[in-house]
Parts: C-alpha cells; structure tokens; sequence
C-alpha cells in the first residue's frame, strides 16, 4: 500500500507526511487535501482511507472538531485498516459535542478492544456529559469580546490575582511582531499582551508588552512570582527539519518593561518539552507540562522547587495525571491545583478540573462541568478576586481558534421573607424580627407597615428566629437552610397573640358531652406549650365554651372539666401549675364575628354577637356554623411579670 500512495501521491504524500513529523499541522492538512482530491479511482479507495486518516489527525490537532470527525469517517468508510480511526472518530464526535453518536463509535469500538482504558473512559465522559448537562453549575460564562481578535487568544493569566486589574494573555492577532505565519496553526506567531483596568474598572483594549520579550518567534503561557517582577512563559523552539518543540524562559520586569527572555533549565533533555509555566501562590513551586520519560503517559503535568533545585524534580502523580494529556495548570492555593485534561472523564476535548489535596496527601479531582466546560477544548484558567476570573475555550470557532472567556460564580441569592400578623390575619404593627445563626450571624429589623420581613442567609446553617411586638406575645420559629448549590427563598409566617384580648385555640376536640381531649387536639396543645416557653414571664387563664344548647348549670360544669382537662395537658408537658389558670363559661360569653371570621364565614359580619337570640333566626345550617364557633377554647394572658423562683 506504501508504494501504491507513493506512486499516487508522488513527492506531495511525502512533503505532507515531513510537515506532519514535524508538527506542522496547519500546512500537513491542506497538503493531505490536495493529495486526497487527487485519488479519485475506484482502486484509489484504499489510499483515500489512508490519507483522510492523515487529514484526521491534522484537524484534531488544530481543534477542528467536525472537520475531524468528518475525516475519520471517511477514513473508515474506505477501509482504513486500523481501528483507531473509530477511536479517533469516537473522540472528535465527543469534542463537537455529539455524545450519542460518540457512545455508538465507543461501543463499536470497544467491542474490538474491550480492554481500551481510553475507549472506556471516553464512553464513561460521553454519559457522565448527557447527564451533566442538564445540571450546569450557576457559573456564568461569557466570550470577552474586549479581549479577543479575529485570530487566536488563550492563557490569560493576572499578574497580581488579588488587584485582579491586569491581565495578560497569549495572542496571534496581526499586530504581533512577526511576520511569517505559524506552519502549526497557519497564524501569526504567539506574542504576550496586557489589558489594563481604567480608574471606573472597566477593560482597556489590550495592547503589547513594552521591552525584549516578544520576538519573531512563538511566546506565550506565561505565570508570576508573587512580587511581579519575573514572568516564566513557553516559547516555541525551531529547528530546520525537526519536531517544533517548547521550553520554558524567564523575563525580568524593570519599571514596565520586560527584557528579553532567557531560558529556564529544568532538564539536560532536549528531546522532552517543557512549557505551560505556573507559580505557586508562595514562590516555591513552579508546575509546568512536559512529555518527559517517568510520567503516566502523554503529556503530564510536573513540578519543581524553584529555591532548590537539585532533586526536587517531581511528577504530579496518578490522581492528577493519566495515560491522555494533562496541561495549563494553574496553582491556586499550595492545596488547590487547576488544570486541563483529556484524560479524565469529561465533555469532550479538553475539560478544566480541580484538584484538592486531601489529608493523606492524594488529590480528590473534579470536573469543573458546564458551563466552564463544553464538548470543545476548555483550558487555561485564571483566578481573580473570589470565585471569578478569566478561561480559555474554542467552544462554537468551526477554525479551531482559542479566544478568552470570563467567569464568575455569583454569591448564593439565599432568602427568608415572610408576615407578621396577629390572630385574625391583620399586619402587626412595628414588629421586631430576630434571626441569630449557629454561624454566629445576628440580624435584626423592624417588619414593614404591611407586616412583610425579608433576611439574607447563608446555605446549611441552623437559624433560630424570634419575632415580637408592644402588646403582643412573642413567637419563634427554627429552621435549617438546605445545602444545596442554588438559589433559594424560604417563607416563615409569624402569627401573635395579642396580651389584651382572648386567643382562641384552633383543633381542640372532644367527644360528644365529654371533657377527655382527644388525641388530634394535641398537636395545637403543644403549639400552645411552646408559645409559654416562648414567653416565659406571662401567667394566662385557659377558658373553655359551650354552645347555646343545654342548660347552664350543665354548660357551666362541662367547660370546667374541659378547660381543667387542657391546663392538666399543659402540666404534663412541663408548663408549670402558678402559671396556669382555668375557667369554664359554659354559654355565657358568645363570640362576637372578628374580622378573620368574618372572611371564614361570610354570613355573619364583623361584630355580629353569636347569642341565642341570634342565632335561633339563622337557618339551620348557618345555626350550626354559629354553635361550631360558640363551641371554643381560648386563653388569656393575665399577667407578663411572672418569674420563676
């Protein structure tokens, strides 16, 4: 077959096959097109699968995702003879976002090698992804439109996070300062430019770096020592008929200008690259990605002692580094490492993690999910001022070009709002809500006129709130805020009781011509219970009613025994005797129509007195409405300066 594409191909195939050695990706492809066009005959086809394999692998190294997937397939449709084109096929339809068809290219795939680690783990993403995606974190994603050109920009990085008020980036736009387009990319070569905030913070249009450092040749990825005065950045290392390759030097900052990059050794190796710099938040540590031998494969992600050297030389270890490609990492914190990876399950492409180091010293990772990842490549993040910052992404760029992405994680929109309101439903005027948190929050505030009340709170705490108001008894409430990453509004009502008239007591019940409570009234004993407890200095009198039937003697006796049979609750439930009075009225005391009952009964009016008069004119049914609300108990508060001796 090699001598039939030769033959075909001529000195193009292998001009084409040279350029691809050599990673020049972006001029292999268009040189694997013209041969492809050219194999047009029916025995050709077995050619054509070979080289839409090439084409393949051109576009998948230049982000271009469907181009890719397209390639491959042809590939497959002519026969290629490997199965890793439907390895390769299964990959690029996972980056394009794809996963239903990529499940199937994984499954055909794995069927011919089932024990692909590769395979498996791009099949588990592709799921993981389907789910994920309905369930985005609350992180917003937007293209920074300031801060891209028509061409290339990636690796922002600022060089004080904590300002967070300049950034710099890699860029390809055509202000750079070459002129030869890049073989690789068929872009201008990487130079690195900064974007300053303007008094009002606001973005200034990026502009490049003053002094040495950017040259013909590609510079970019560049990372700070905590004093701004070093920068290390990658830069592309050329030589006639070889592999293009990357090393990482330094530059020194003197007033605002940087001088001309030296190279930083970390290996005697020259065949091994080294690039995608990051220091360490303290200066100690610089992480970087190299393809070294000892790593788990791939590109692996690195780090070594910048104040000590010798020795310190160490790869970052399995929970981070896989058999794919780990790259940009971003050292946070000396326990939070971000980076990038196609190795761990995710959307596609490259997807950003986290990593956490744990106690026994592993790292717990975690995929950053949507909408800081997608199915495209998603690399190269910046941290700012709190959960904020700046990521790269060649999500929706059908050329493959990288372009800068701002984020931000809003603060948690977590509420609690509700009324307060005395018995019959009306506003209580000035009252005071207190909300205390095990967090050791303390809030305090007077309701609305309308008797509305809102708080800000925090997500899993344990909240103890208390309201009350002049001529009304105090009323508490405790709750818990859920623990989940969304936006939440919780409703607490606050019903008091007012000191100067009675309150009845809703769900008391008894059996016909009896005193015993039954079991359902209580639950509204122990609301009761808890409003004494609440209010721990009145003394109240429980006072019990009758309907008009019957005479008074025997209403008299059957309200005793029924409100005794309350206060008797009330004792066994810890609610001291001296503060508890009880009284039976039998049907002496009709209720007059409140306001509440006025809208509970509309046949009745705001002040109707329910005597027997009254009532003896009503029609049945509404006869018996007023006997069920003659039929109460209700408590009076008779004193609020008891004290407990």
């Amino acid at each position: 077959m090699l001598g039939l594409l030769a033959s075909c191909g001529g000195a193009k195939l292998s001009v084409a096959n040279e350029q691809y050695d050599r990673g020049e990706y972006f001029e292999a492809q268009k040189t694997y097109r013209k041969v492809y066009n050219k194999l047009t005959k029916r025995e050709e086809r077995p050619q054509r699968g070979v080289v839409a394999y090439k084409m393949g692998l051109c576009y998948e190294k230049l982000g271009m995702s469907a181009r890719a997937s397209s390639a491959f397939a042809n590939a497959i449709r002519y026969n290629y003879p490997d199965s890793t084109a439907i390895l390769k096929m299964a990959k690029s339809l996972q980056a394009e976002g794809k996963y239903a068809a990529a499940v199937k290219a994984y499954e055909d795939y794995l069927k011919l090698d089932p024990k692909s680690d590769t395979a498996q783990i791009g099949l588990s993403g592709c799921k993981w992804a389907m789910e994920r995606k309905a369930t985005p974190t609350r992180y917003i994603v937007r293209q920074s439109k300031l801060l891209n050109s028509r061409r290339a920009d990636y690796a922002p990085m600022f060089i004080d996070p904590s300002a967070a008020d300049v950034l710099y980036f890699t860029t390809t736009n055509e202000k750079v300062t070459g002129d030869k387009k890049s073989e690789i990319t068929g872009m201008k070569k990487g130079d690195i430019w900064m974007s300053k905030k303007n008094e009002k913070g606001e973005w200034q249009r990026p502009e490049a770096l003053e002094g040495e450092l950017n040259t013909e040749m590609d510079e970019g990825v560049c990372s700070f020592t905590p004093d701004g005065q070093t920068m290390y950045l990658t830069r592309a290392r050329r030589e006639p008929n070889a592999s293009t390759s990357v090393e990482i030097f330094t530059s020194q900052r003197s007033d605002a200008k940087w001088s001309a990059p030296v190279k930083y050794e970390i290996l005697n190796d020259t065949v091994s690259a080294v690039g995608h710099p990051s220091v360490s938040a303290d200066g100690k540590w610089l992480y970087f990605t190299s393809d070294m031998p000892g790593g788990q494969g791939g590109r692996d992600i690195w780090r070594i002692n910048l104040l000590d050297k010798q020795g310190s030389l160490e790869n970052m270890g399995e929970f981070i580094n896989t058999p794919g490609d780990e790259m940009f990492p971003y050292s946070r914190t000396d326990s939070i490492l971000y980076f990038a990876s196609d190795g761990h399950p995710g959307f596609g492409g490259l997807d950003i993690f986290k990593a956490t180091l744990t106690p026994s010293g592993g790292w717990k990772v975690e995929n950053m999910g949507s909408p800081v990842n997608s199915a495209a490549d998603d690399f190269g993040i910046t941290f700012g001022q709190g959960e904020s910052g700046f990521l790269t992404s060649n999500r929706g760029d059908g050329r493959g070009y990288d372009h800068i992405y701002s984020f931000v994680l809003p603060d948690l929109e977590i509420w609690i709002s509700g009324w307060v309101l005395d018995r019959d439903e009306e506003p209580v005027p000035n009252a005071v809500i207190r909300i205390i948190g095990k967090d050791g929050s303390n809030q305090k505030a007077v309701a609305n006129p309308d008797g509305s009340f809102r708080f800000p709170l925090q997500r899993g705490v344990d909240y103890v709130m208390l309201a009350g108001a002049k001529g009304y008894l105090n009323a508490k409430q405790e709750f818990t805020t859920d623990i989940a990453e969304e936006d939440a509004e919780y409703n607490v009502d606050f019903i008091l009781a007012s000191i100067n008239k009675p309150v009845v007591i809703d769900n008391i019940f008894y059996d016909f011509d009896k005193a015993v409570l039954r079991d359902e009234s209580k639950a509204a004993l122990d609301e009761m219970a808890q409003i004494m407890r609440d209010n721990p200095n009145i003394t109240i009198e429980m006072a019990s009613h009758t309907d008009r039937v019957g005479s008074d003697e025997y209403n008299i006796g059957l309200s005793q025994r029924r409100a005794k049979s309350v206060i008797d609750y009330l004792i066994s439930v810890g609610i001291k005797a001296d503060r508890l009075q009880w009284q039976g009225y039998g049907k002496s005391r009709p209720k007059t129509i409140t306001k509440k009952l006025a809208r509970l009964y509309p046949q009745f009016k705001e002040g109707d007195v329910l005597t027997p008069e009254y009532i003896e004119n009503l029609s049945e049914e509404d006869a018996e409405a007023a006997d069920q609300i003659n039929r109460r108990t209700e408590f009076q508060v008779l004193s609020i300066d008891y004290e407990m001796y």
